[in-house]
């Protein structure tokens, strides 16, 4: 109830009550109705500013869930290319090379998206940049493998075309895995273990017990048999295509100078002559006179998951065994 209000009438020398005209009325209400709505508009604009609401809260929880999975994703994207380059790499300058096949063109492979913008819609949104970064890169990767598909397909009618070069490429290990002891020595520069210094190490060492069977990697001619400085007792056979293998540190031979040999014949035993620290076959395959690393050539003879812990164990840079 609205409190009444008096003055003083100084001509009759009495209080009497405050009639207000409408108007006055009207600009009150009017005026107390402006301070409501300017407050009122304060605390919403600082409610809205500063506190969310319990579905602003999850929509943030939601975005930013969005957002570590983005990463996530661009991470896994990040090894997928990895990987993609080691098979590009090895299709032009390992795989190509052996089955004389023309290298796929770099503008080929990295040629890129033409026409109107691809991404228009995943414009205007906060994390814009993330999801167009990764839709690129996954859109790159997709149009990589599809090109890296045909070039497999191409290379596989290739193969089927050179029945004699595929059985005299040499393509698998030269000790049994099963046989296998201790670590294996890589290719590339390594530690000596007689002068410890870093040096070139021009095969693979693939320690055995001494009288451990050794294989001809692929058909071809003895073309060597006997000792040599540092290898010891060591076999060497042509295989043509510009390929030799040497076989190196064996106990005994089973093959001669002049036989022909066939993928898979055993051609020694493992031992441990010249300048060997163990029981080991040094083996080492050679490309028109120049040692190449022999890791690259063990696809007719491992599944995927054992290539790539024997592509993992020989890339570490231990000490070699010769």
């Amino acid at each position: 109830m609205a409190k009444t209000k008096y003055y003083f009438n100084s001509q009759t020398l009495k209080y009497e009550k405050v009639k207000l005209s409408w108007g006055v009325r009207i600009l009150k209400g009017l005026g107390f109705l402006s301070t409501a709505l300017v407050f009122s508009f304060v605390i919403i604009a600082f409610a809205y500013t500063f506190l969310d609401s319990p579905k602003e809260k999850q929509l943030k929880r939601e975005i930013g869930a969005l957002n570590l999975q983005y990463n996530i994703l661009k991470g896994r994207l990040k090894q997928m290319d990895i990987v993609m380059g080691d098979l590009q790499q090895r299709d032009d300058n390992i795989y190509r090379v052996i089955f004389e096949a023309e290298p796929i063109p770099l503008d080929v492979r990295k040629a890129g998206f033409g026409g109107i913008n691809r991404y228009k819609n995943l414009e205007n949104y906060t994390s814009s940049n993330l999801m167009v970064e990764t839709t690129k890169k996954l859109d790159v990767i997709s149009k990589e493998m599809y090109i890296q598909s045909k070039s497999y397909d191409e290379l596989a009618k290739t193969v089927a075309s050179k029945g004699k070069m595929m059985a005299s490429i040499p393509a698998v290990q030269p000790i049994d895995s099963r046989k296998l002891r201790g670590s294996i020595s890589g290719f590339g520069y390594r530690m000596h273990p007689i002068y410890k210094i870093r040096k070139m190490h021009e095969g693979l060492d693939f320690a055995a017990p001494i009288g451990t069977p050794i294989y001809a990697t692929g058909d071809g001619v003895v073309i060597a048999a006997g000792g040599e400085r540092g290898y010891g007792n060591r076999i060497m056979i042509s295989h043509g295509y510009g390929y030799v293998t040497k076989y190196a540190h064996m106990s005994k031979f089973k093959a001669r100078k002049g036989q022909r040999v066939h993928r898979g014949d055993v051609i020694g035993y493992v031992g441990n002559t010249g300048a060997s620290t163990g029981p080991h076959c040094h083996y080492e395959v050679i490309k028109n006179g120049k040692q190449i690393n022999p890791i690259n050539f063990f696809f007719n003879d491992l599944s995927p998951s054992e290539y790539m812990t024997m592509l993992e164990v020989a890339s570490r840079e231990n000490q070699s065994l010769d």
